[in-house]
C-alpha cells in the first residue's frame, strides 16, 4: 500500500474534485448535467439556535399541551383556499423525472397526514390526482400537458417563475426518460433530449403576469388559489412584484433545492441561500402590509423538523419538500448498495437522476426498475417521515413557550456565526449584535 508523501499539500483552488472536473470537460467537451442540490457548504438552518424557555419564558408541558400546525394557504383571494393539517407540503415534481409510482407515493403519503402535493413540469397523472387529497397543479414556462380541465381538477395553481437550483434557467429532461408516455403527455418526439423554456412564452414583467392571473381565475371560477413561485435570486423585489400581480401565496425555493437534471454551474454558482433568502420575503410582505395575509412557502434544504420550526420562526407559513421526500420514499437507501456501485456511485451519493437508472424505481421510466417502489409501501414510509418532522417542530416551539407553530418568531433565535446572523438577521449567540443591522 503507497503512502502519500506527508510534504505533498493539496491546492485550495486547484483541489482534486477540481483537477477531475477540468478533466472530465478537456476530455468530453460537454458541460456536467447531474440532479440534486448543492454540494457545497452554505449557511443554512444549522446555523440557528432556539433559545428554549426557562424562566423569561415559560414552556408548554409535551403531554399535555396542545401545539397546532394546522395553516390555511390561499385565503386572500380565492373561494376555496387549501386547509392544511401540517404546514409541511410536497414540492413540484414531474412525472417523467420521477415515475408514476413515485408520483402515486407522494400523494399517498401527504393525503395520509392531511398535506398537500404538487404535480411539477409536465402534467397531471391520474396516479397522483387520484391518491392527492389536496394537489397544487404547477403552470410553468412548458405549458407541458397544461389544459383547462386539469387547471379545474387541481386544488391550486402554481406559477413557476423560478427554481432554487436554476433561478434563470428551464428544466432538462434527457431522452431516456422520454417514454411514449411521457412524449405523449408533453406532446414531444420520443427519446429526444427536451430543454424547458426560461421564461413564460406569453409575458415579459409583472403587469402581464397580472393579465395572466385574472385569466386563471375566470378559468377556474375563482375557486383555486394562485401561487407565484421564485427562485431565491433578487428575493426582497421578486416577492413584491408577486403580491402586486396577485398572488394569493409566494412560494420561495432557495439554492439549496433539488433538481432532477441541469447543469453543475448552475446548482453552485447561481441563486441566494435559503437562509439569506426568507427575511428578504418577510420584510416585502411586511412593507406591503400583507404578511400572513399573503402565506410565504419556503423551499430549498429542509431537512428535520428543526428546520422547518427554523423557517417558520423566521416568518414562512408552510415550507416544501422534494429532495428530503426522495430520500423518505427510499432513494440512495443502502438497500440498493450494489446497484449503485455498479453505476460508479454509492448509496448516499447518486446524483445522476437524468440518466433514468435510479436502482429505487423513483427517478426512472424504465418498467423494470419502476416496480422497485411499492407506492403504497412508499406512502406509508412518507407519512411517517412526515409525522416526525410535524413532531419535531412541535418539540422546539413547545420549548419556546408557544401553542401553535406560527407562533414562533425570530425572538427565538441566535446565530452561530457571523454569516448566519447577517442573513437570517438574529443576534450571534451570546450578543445583541446583528451585523449590517442599522
Amino acid at each position: 500500500m503507497n503512502t502519500p508523501n506527508p510534504a505533498l499539500r493539496e491546492s485550495a483552488t486547484f483541489d482534486r474534485g477540481v483537477i477531475s472536473e477540468i478533466q472530465r470537460a478537456a476530455e468530453t467537451g460537454i458541460y456536467d448535467i447531474r440532479g440534486w442540490g448543492a454540494k457545497r457548504r452554505l449557511p443554512h438552518f444549522d446555523d440557528l439556535l432556539f433559545l428554549g424557555a426557562s424562566m423569561s419564558r415559560y414552556p408548554l408541558e409535551g403531554y399535555r399541551e396542545k401545539c397546532d400546525t394546522d395553516v390555511v394557504l390561499g385565503d386572500r383571494n380565492a373561494k376555496f383556499p387549501l386547509h392544511l393539517d401540517i404546514p409541511i407540503t410536497i414540492a413540484g415534481m414531474s412525472f417523467g423525472a420521477l415515475s408514476g409510482q413515485a408520483k402515486e407515493a407522494l400523494g399517498r403519503g401527504a393525503s395520509e397526514v392531511g398535506t398537500s402535493t404538487t404535480t411539477g413540469d409536465g402534467g397531471m397523472t391520474p396516479e397522483e390526482r387520484g391518491q392527492s387529497k389536496n394537489l397544487v397543479y404547477q403552470y410553468l414556462p412548458s405549458r407541458y400537458g397544461m389544459n383547462p380541465d386539469d387547471l379545474r381538477k387541481a386544488d391550486a395553481i402554481e406559477i413557476v417563475l423560478g427554481q432554487g437550483a436554476k433561478p434563470g434557467g428551464g428544466g432538462m429532461l434527457l431522452g431516456q426518460k422520454i417514454t411514449e408516455r411521457v412524449a405523449g403527455m408533453r406532446t414531444l418526439p420520443m427519446g429526444v433530449d427536451q430543454r424547458s423554456a426560461c421564461r413564460h412564452p406569453d409575458w415579459t414583467g409583472p403587469d402581464d403576469l397580472a393579465i395572466k392571473i385574472i385569466e386563471l381565475r375566470e378559468i377556474t371560477n375563482w375557486e383555486k388559489p394562485i401561487y407565484i413561485k421564485v427562485g431565491a435570486t433578487r428575493t426582497y423585489y421578486d416577492v413584491k412584484l408577486a403580491v402586486k400581480a396577485g398572488a394569493d401565496v409566494v412560494v420561495v425555493d432557495g439554492m439549496q433545492g433539488g433538481t432532477a437534471a441541469t447543469q453543475d454551474v448552475f446548482i453552485e454558482h447561481v441563486g441566494i441561500p435559503t437562509l439569506a433568502a426568507i427575511p428578504q420575503a418577510v420584510q416585502a410582505l411586511q412593507e406591503l402590509g400583507v404578511h400572513r395575509k399573503v402565506q410565504l412557502i419556503v423551499s430549498g434544504g429542509i431537512r428535520s423538523g428543526a428546520d422547518v420550526a427554523k423557517a417558520m420562526a423566521l416568518g414562512a407559513d408552510a415550507v416544501a419538500i422534494g429532495t428530503a421526500a426522495l430520500i423518505a420514499l427510499g432513494d440512495n437507501s443502502p438497500r440498493y448498495a450494489k446497484q449503485y456501485e455498479e453505476l460508479g456511485s454509492a448509496a448516499g451519493f447518486y446524483d445522476d437522476f437524468q440518466a433514468g437508472k435510479d436502482p429505487a424505481g423513483i427517478t426512472t421510466q424504465d418498467p423494470e426498475l419502476s416496480k422497485n417502489l411499492d407506492p403504497v409501501e412508499g406512502g406509508r414510509r412518507l407519512a411517517n417521515y412526515l409525522r416526525v418532522l410535524t413532531m419535531e417542530a412541535q418539540t422546539l416551539a413547545r420549548a419556546c413557550g408557544k401553542s401553535h407553530l406560527r407562533n414562533l418568531e425570530p425572538e427565538d433565535l441566535v446565530a452561530l456565526t457571523v454569516e448566519a446572523s447577517a442573513m437570517a438577521r438574529v443576534p450571534l449567540a451570546g450578543t445583541t449584535w446583528i451585523p449590517g443591522a442599522l
